[in-house]
């Protein structure tokens, strides 16, 4: 089997978009990762999905986010393989990424503000989805 991941299965899209999104601040925590993992292990669309692909994605993010027009290209592999259909589930999955530990730095929102570009979704969908994982990742704070 060749290491090329062309083409990428939608799968694989909606993985490479929650590994992006946890990169895109530079700074991958064990909360994303295992919120990412979560997501591949219970949710219905990963059930038949080869997570032995995981690293091999996870690697390709890497790699494209440390070259010059790097995301550009990363788009591009999204665009090109994951179904138009798909594009709302992979926004909720890279929004529940970036709300899992609780920090939604100005590179998180960025990079969701070009996933929402990039994919050219409604604004009113994406504001819809934003809400859930907010409230999904809702805590209660404790008086001191």
């Amino acid at each position: 089997m060749s290491d090329e991941l062309h083409p990428m299965t939608p799968q694989d899209c909606l993985v490479a978009t929650m590994i992006a999104v946890s990169a895109s601040d530079e700074e991958v925590r064990t909360s994303e990762l295992v919120t990412i993992q979560s997501i591949v292990n219970h949710l219905p669309i990963f059930g038949n999905y080869d997570t032995d692909r995981m690293n091999q994605i996870a690697q390709t993010v890497f790699d494209l986010f440390s070259v010059e027009d790097g995301l550009d290209a990363f788009f591009g592999l999204i665009r090109n393989n994951l179904p138009p259909e798909l594009n709302e589930t992979a926004y909720a999955m890279a929004c529940d990424v970036a709300a899992a530990d609780g920090i939604l730095g100005q590179a998180e929102l960025g990079f969701l503000q070009e996933i929402r570009d990039e994919l050219d979704m409604d604004r009113l969908h994406t504001a819809a989805i934003e809400r859930g994982a907010r409230a999904r990742f809702m805590t209660i704070s404790t008086p001191d």
